[in-house]
């Protein structure tokens, strides 16, 4: 194989969730390559709804797993929390760069809940368009993250020895590792092909680091993937939370973290039967929603539990995705969302992207990044927001 010229850039994409961290080391160079990877489990209560509790305890668990993976220490983190503000504003056309961000950070104040001097801001421009009264404008992405939020991750970071290249999104990983060619429908083993992310994918890099530290498609395909980057898809990763963002392509037009999520539906079923939430989890997988609850292995009163916190959290959970679809259309010039692409641990319960598209009305597809495709099915969903985080932005 010729070399492409370009200078291998290896990043390893961190995705910090309730019950565990996923590392992936990502190797660019032309292509996407999977190096290393690695995940371990968190304690309970160290890491909750994207927020850290205990930093000693998760700079511990940094530490462990890049010692027992040999992993690179360059790392690219993701968020995902609530006391992440990310909107879309329209700005008059700046070639300065200079004046467009200060244009972009006076705007913001009108946008962003939170006080801008106790937050840090990062921006994207991700495309044009024109105005009522004819005149162009940038659409702008503008992302603002509470610093004290940042300070448990950042600290943790700072112990296991880690050299932070950037804190993004988890949602904006997300689109990176999914976007691209078609998707397979819902409950089939699937896998999408993830190219290297476009010009227009927004990031947080060093800026919310804060210490500033295969194949070729043919033409039908190319034409076909041309066609899809047009359509508007809700992406949504089921974790201890529910990441949603809604893209066109690869170009991000809304997002949003929902607290309630697979951690929640295991909290439940844990307070019920007595159980630590790791059993609780394999629970879940193991009853799941697709057969008859008496066909199922193990004790009755645990199985009927089972089913019953999957399915009261099924409702929630499509509550949620409902009312992120109500956010998302009721902003100026949103386009229609046709379908949802779900990946993330709680696409491996049985049942359960079947039950959600069923009471929604979208259609679901689940999604696996390509480079993932030689993983078993719960590996590769719970190292697809880290395998986004490590990709170039």
């Amino acid at each position: 194989m010729l070399s492409s010229g370009k200078k291998k850039k290896t990043v390893v994409g961190l995705d910090v969730e309730a019950g565990s961290v996923a590392a992936t080391e990502v190797t660019e160079n032309g292509s996407i390559g999977i190096t290393r990877f690695g995940t371990v489990g968190l304690g309970s209560g160290v890491f909750r709804e994207g927020e850290v509790s205990d930093p000693d305890a998760l700079g511990q668990a940094f530490k462990e797993l890049f010692a027992q993976k040999k992993l690179s220490k360059t790392v690219r983190l993701g968020i995902a929390s609530q006391r992440v503000a990310v909107r879309t504003i329209p700005i008059p056309v700046i070639e300065d760069q200079k004046e467009l961000d200060t244009a972009i950070r006076f705007q913001a104040q009108d946008h962003i809940p939170m006080p801008l001097d106790q937050a840090v801001l990062d921006w994207q421009v991700v495309g044009r368009s024109m105005s009522d009264n004819g005149e162009a404008t940038l659409n702008v992405v503008v992302v603002a993250a509470r610093r004290e939020s940042l300070h448990g991750l950042i600290t943790a970071m700072r112990q296991a020895g880690l050299r932070p290249v950037g804190i993004d999104l988890s949602a904006f990983a997300m689109i990176r590792a999914l976007a691209g060619k078609t998707h397979a429908a819902v409950g089939t083993s699937s896998y999408v092909d993830a190219p290297g992310a476009s010009a227009e994918q927004q990031r947080i890099a060093g800026h919310l680091a804060g210490d500033g530290s295969a194949g070729q498609a043919s033409s039908s395909e190319d034409d076909e993937a041309e066609r899809s980057d047009e359509v508007v898809r809700l992406y949504c990763n089921l974790g201890d939370v529910t990441n949603l963002a809604v893209a066109r392509g690869r170009a991000c037009l809304f997002t949003r973290v929902s607290p309630f999520g697979i951690e929640g539906i295991a909290q439940k079923l844990a307070e019920r039967r007595r159980l630590n939430l790791e059993h609780a989890r394999q629970w879940l997988v193991h009853v799941g929603l697709e057969t008859p609850a008496e066909s199922v292995e193990g004790d009755p009163e645990l199985v009927s539990a089972a089913r019953e916190s999957l399915a009261e959290g099924a409702i929630r959970l499509v509550d949620e995705l409902r009312l992120s679809l109500n956010y998302y259309g009721a902003q100026e010039g949103a386009l229609p969302v046709e379908g949802v692409v779900a990946c993330g641990p709680g696409t491996t319960i049985p049942g359960l992207t079947e039950r959600l598209q069923r009471e929604l009305g979208q259609r679901f597809e689940v999604a696996r990044p390509q480079a993932l495709a030689h993983l078993d099915d719960p590996t590769a969903a719970r190292l697809t927001v880290s395998l986004g985080l490590g990709m170039e932005q």
